[in-house]
């Protein structure tokens, strides 16, 4: 079993899918991601201008660890204050479209052409050429990641 009680390969977020966002903002993502995702789901501001789309349990794994953090440290503020202000709860329509809000699109530089990624607990949801961009830096540096972040494991 991983982490969080999850089965290696099963209900996880995995994968790389072009789609479109259209002018009123609505998005369809992958239709195995929207059966792990269910009816409801948050969708928030992510780390390096993206969004992340949670499912509600997940979402609720993450609002637990946040709630640990120390109210009193300036930077725990900051960032609860950005991430939770960021957040919003999500649906799908008939058509299997979500609507992301405008501050959210602005946020992750969302145009015409969007990439959705799995990432393990979370969807990630990019403008095509900041992914782009972002996996050529990291794919130039990923033995340097995986040495920094792996000392006694083999990949």
């Amino acid at each position: 079993m991983a982490q969080g009680g999850r089965k290696w390969g099963y209900n996880m977020f995995l994968g790389e899918f072009h789609h479109n966002i259209d002018e009123k903002g609505r998005i369809v993502l992958p239709s195995k991601f929207r059966m792990e995702l269910k009816e409801k789901f948050i969708v928030a501001r992510g780390l390096e201008k993206c969004l992340y789309v949670y499912s509600l349990d997940d979402w609720n794994k993450l609002v637990s660890k946040l709630e640990t953090l120390p109210f009193t440290k300036k930077d725990a503020r900051a960032f609860i204050r950005s991430f939770f202000s960021g957040a919003t709860f999500c649906e799908f329509d008939s058509q299997g479209r979500t609507c992301i809000t405008s501050p959210l699109i602005r946020y992750a530089g969302l145009a015409k052409e969007c990439v959705i990624i799995g990432a393990n607990d979370r969807i990630e949801i990019w403008n095509q050429e900041n992914w782009e961009e972002t996996l050529l830096h990291y794919s130039e540096n990923l033995s340097d990641l995986a040495e920094n972040l792996f000392t006694d494991v083999d990949l």
